[in-house]
Formats: C-alpha cells, sequence, structure tokens
C-alpha cells in the first residue's frame, strides 16, 4: 500500500470546524510536504478549485499548479498528483506546463484528471460548465491531446473540442511514456473514459466491501479494452487515538453541524452536478470527500487492520486527510505505517514511467 495525502489547500477539510489550524499558506504546505516525505508518505494531491468549497468561497485557497511548480523543486521524493481541470486549461499548453514540472521535480509530476462539477465557480471565473457526459466528452479529446504532444515529436489532431495543427513540445517529461493519468468517476462514461484514457482509478471514501466490486468492474472494463492493468486508490479521513472511544469522540466532534457550516450550498452545488451511485448523508458532507465512509477510525491496529482490508479489495493508494494535518500525520506514520508495512502481503509499487 502507498500512503498518500490530500494537501490543505483550502486550510482544512471539516466543514463544521471554522479553525483547523492548519492555514492555507505556502509556509504552512510547504512545511507539511518536507517533513511528509521524511516520515513516509508517498505522494500528496493537490486539489484545483479557485474557490474554497470546504471553508466557504470567501475564505483562502491556493492556486495548485504554482504551488505543485514550487513543492517540485523543495521536495526530493514525494510523488506531486496535480488535479487539472480540462474546463480550464487548453491540453497542449497544459501538457507543455506539465512536462517542465515533471524535469523540475525528476520525474515525479502525475495528474488527477477532474471533469468538474462546481457550477458557481465556473461562473465566477468565466469558464463554460459543460453538462455532465459533455464534461467526459471533452476530458476524452484533452486527454488525447496531452499524451499526444507528451509521446510524439509532432502531433496534430482535430476534434468537436480542440484542434491542434503540427504541435511541438520540447522537452518532454522525464517519465516515460507520460506521467500517470489518474481520474475518478462513478457514473457509466466517467468509467469508461478512465478506463479507456487513464492509468489509475480514484474514488471516494467507502469501505473495502464496497469498494471491491467497483475494483472489479473496472478491471474488467481494462480487460475489455485490451489495455493493461491499472492502478486503484481511494480518499479517507484517519482518526488515530490510544483507544476506540477517544476515536469516536473526535468524530462526534468534527461531525457536529451545529457549528460553523459556510460551505453547504457549495455542497449542494457538488451534489447536483455529479452522478454518484450513493446518496450521501450530512455526515459525509461535515468531512470532503466521503472519509469517514472508509472507517479508518480507532487505535492503532483497528485502522491497520482496515487498510489491510482494502488492500485486499485491490487498492494500492490511500489518499488521507488529517486535522490537524502536520500533526496527525506524524502520529499516523509512527503508529499506523510500521504496521501495516509488517502485515502488508503485496510488494511496494513505485510510479509508472
Amino acid at each position: 500500500m502507498r500512503f498518500g495525502y490530500w494537501l490543505p489547500m483550502f486550510g482544512g477539510w471539516l466543514r463544521n470546524v471554522e479553525d483547523e489550524g492548519m492555514e492555507a499558506s505556502w509556509a504552512y504546505v510547504s512545511r507539511l510536504a518536507r517533513r511528509s516525505e521524511e516520515i513516509g508518505f508517498d505522494l500528496t494531491l493537490l486539489a484545483e478549485l479557485n474557490l474554497n468549497d470546504i471553508k466557504g468561497m470567501e475564505a483562502p485557497s491556493l492556486d495548485a499548479w504554482s504551488t505543485a511548480a514550487a513543492l517540485a523543486a523543495v521536495t526530493h521524493s514525494l510523488e506531486l498528483m496535480v488535479a487539472v481541470r480540462p474546463t480550464f486549461h487548453e491540453p497542449a499548453l497544459l501538457a507543455k506546463q506539465a512536462a517542465n514540472i515533471d524535469r523540475i521535480s525528476g520525474g515525479r509530476l502525475s495528474l488527477n484528471v477532474v471533469s468538474s462539477w462546481w457550477a458557481t465557480e465556473a461562473r465566477k471565473y468565466g469558464i463554460e460548465f459543460d453538462r455532465h457526459d459533455e464534461r467526459y466528452a471533452r476530458t476524452a479529446e484533452w486527454l488525447q491531446v496531452v499524451k499526444g504532444m507528451w509521446t510524439r515529436p509532432e502531433f496534430s489532431f482535430e476534434g468537436r473540442y480542440y484542434r491542434i495543427e503540427e504541435g511541438i513540445l520540447e522537452p518532454k517529461p522525464v517519465q516515460r511514456p507520460y506521467p500517470t493519468l489518474y481520474a475518478g468517476g462513478e457514473s457509466p462514461v466517467g468509467k469508461e473514459t478512465i478506463a479507456t484514457h487513464c492509468d489509475a482509478w480514484l474514488t471516494h471514501g467507502d469501505p473495502p466491501d464496497v469498494i471491491a466490486p467497483k475494483v472489479t468492474d473496472m478491471k474488467a472494463r481494462r480487460e475489455a479494452l485490451g489495455l493493461g492493468p491499472m492502478r486503484y486508490g481511494a480518499a479517507g479521513y484517519a482518526v488515530v487515538r490510544p483507544t476506540e472511544a477517544q476515536a469516536r469522540r473526535e468524530v462526534d466532534r468534527i461531525t457536529d453541524v451545529r457549528q460553523s457550516a459556510r460551505g453547504f450550498a457549495n455542497y449542494r452545488d457538488w451534489v447536483e452536478n455529479t452522478k454518484l451511485e450513493r446518496k450521501v448523508s450530512l455526515k459525509d458532507y461535515s468531512v470532503s470527500n466521503r472519509g469517514l465512509r472508509s472507517g479508518l477510525v480507532g487505535t492503532p491496529e483497528q485502522v491497520a487492520e482496515q487498510i489491510l482490508a482494502f488492500e485486499e479489495a485491490g487498492l494500492d493508494l490511500l489518499l488521507l486527510q488529517f486535522s490537524p494535518q502536520l500533526e496527525e500525520m506524524e502520529r499516523f506514520a509512527e503508529e499506523v505505517i510500521p504496521l501495516v508495512r509488517r502485515e502488508s502481503k503485496a510488494p511496494a509499487l513505485g510510479r509508472t514511467g
């Protein structure tokens, strides 16, 4: 199992706790990234939103791509998975930008391709917001252009959304044939697009018995296309305490909706513009990305046992959230990761490329 985490681009993950002690600033995220690779984390995900959907639209949020470029220069082993939304980035230009960051990092960049969901944000930034299935049609073309620019000496393309005439991109990314392309989606069109064009599938938080058939389904889609194996990851919010009772008390605290909940309108926007397989409860809303459904709550031994169950279900990556991030990651690295490493039956996986 590889251990990744969401970089706190928005100052935290809890919609009902106003100040989590993790400022949305370069000083905080750069300190966190440098420390994380020292204590055993493999990857960080930099989410891309121009507005803050957790603490409220008026709250600060960091830009993903400029932050990734800066982190590439100050880290050494950490994979930098940067979220990118095709509607916000012309593909050939993004391919150029990403190739440069991959070279700065020495081959540690990957992309998390997100087909957008926040209509309000798009309007506020003057971006066209496609309907759900159209977003995936655009994404499919976008990915073809990006991969073509990364891999061919000269690349031309003519589609419904994009046209490239004899495009040239040099220097190419360090990674061959190109940086890993991750994506998440639960709708049929989303899964088919990801199976066809990406290297890895990500999902929001769910328990192992729910995720296992999803992985099986994606494997079948991939095999039907005659393509090689994919990688699989899921989100999770971890609460590790000396006793189960202490962990449960922490969950009660962070899901108390009587506290601040300024992001609720954004949550409704997200639900209305995505096609999820399961309904999202208000408790799910309290922690982003359905993180509590993963069941990573309890003693170190209980959390390690759940992680091993995810491994049995077919996952090779967890994208974790903590609050406060730095302190809880230190605890997780000291108390949970060694237990998982000792008991894991699967070989460690490196990046593709």
